[in-house]
């Protein structure tokens, strides 16, 4: 079977550990297999081939944590990322963390994982949702009760979770503000519909919820930004993880700091009807058939991308 994998891992050179190549495909027990259409990327691909998460006696491991494809039944499904796992202190894993991922011909899944793809949704647009799409998902709609908010904003638009998170506040009515570095991903945040904002600007108000997942560079302004009482959701510090936080503004404002990470089926199974109704569309920076994955992890390493990057075989 043709798959993307760890080879070896390179803290400081991440993808010189990454090899397109033959590797042996099974299915565990209770688990079926699922020919893969599309998947996508995420950061986490990148930490993996780093060595964080990912121990060298578990190599080689195929990379990946979303795919969509065709189950042994002929059905159109997405696969959801998340396995019950009692040797992982968190009581589940990731594809690709104890298991083989999503990038290759074939992945094997638990049954009870797989969603069925609504009409009007290509395994293109379905393979952007289970991390990162999701991710921006239970940030908003379950952490940060974003049915409550007025105002949103999102930190560092352009990456994955960010731009899912641009696209979906828009999708429920608020009003979304959102920072990027680059003036010509600025614009692309205004086409999405949201206010862009240079790092560290000024909002004409202050916001109910914000969405954290740069972190060091950004916290002081997410919390000079939020309301009293708002939200503000972190699911990463890709920026850097100790952030400095003014205590007295914590209590002041009787401001909430939670962290996130992934969500529900059920929650998945929501943005594929978001999806099929029209709601959202993925935000695709660029598809890559299966042979080009090196050019793609290019691709996503570049920081020059927005939305997400996908495979397709």
């Amino acid at each position: 079977m043709r798959a993307a994998y760890v080879s070896s891992l390179q803290p400081d050179a991440p993808l010189s550990g990454l090899t397109v190549g033959e590797l042996p495909f099974s299915v565990p027990d209770g688990w079926v297999p699922v020919a893969v259409r599309a998947s996508s990327l995420n950061q986490h691909d990148i930490w993996s081939l780093r060595g964080v998460g990912l121990p060298a006696d578990r190599l080689p491991m195929i990379l990946g944590c979303d795919a969509a494809g065709v189950d042994p039944d002929g059905r159109a499904v997405l696969v959801y990322p998340v396995v019950q796992d009692k040797a992982d202190p968190r009581g589940y894993s990731l594809f690709s963390e104890r298991h083989p991922g999503t990038l290759a011909e074939q992945v094997a899944a638990p049954r009870e994982n797989l969603l069925p793809i609504p009409d009007g949704v290509s395994f293109a647009e379905a393979a952007c949702l289970p991390t990162a799409w999701l991710t921006a998902y239970h940030m908003l709609v379950t952490r940060g009760r974003a049915a409550d908010a007025g105002a949103i904003l999102v930190q560092g638009a352009g990456g994955g979770v960010a731009t899912a998170a641009v696209a979906i506040g828009v999708a429920l009515g608020k009003k979304v503000y959102a920072t990027s570095r680059e003036q010509w991903k600025r614009d692309r945040i205004s086409e999405l519909g949201a206010v862009a904002v240079e790092p560290g600007g000024r909002l004409p108000e202050r916001v109910d919820v914000v969405i954290e997942s740069v972190g060091e560079p950004t916290f002081e302004h997410s919390m000079k930004c939020a309301a009293p009482g708002a939200r503000i959701v972190v699911c990463g510090a890709t920026g850097g993880h100790l952030a400095r936080v003014d205590l007295r503004r914590v209590f002041a404002m009787q401001l909430e700091i939670l962290g996130s990470s992934m969500g529900t089926p059920g929650e998945l199974g929501e943005l594929l009807e978001m999806c099929a109704s029209g709601r959202i569309r993925p935000v695709i920076d660029s598809r890559y058939p299966f042979a080009e994955a090196a050019k793609a992890f290019a691709r996503l390493s570049s920081g020059e991308l927005f939305g997400k990057v996908v495979l397709e075989h």
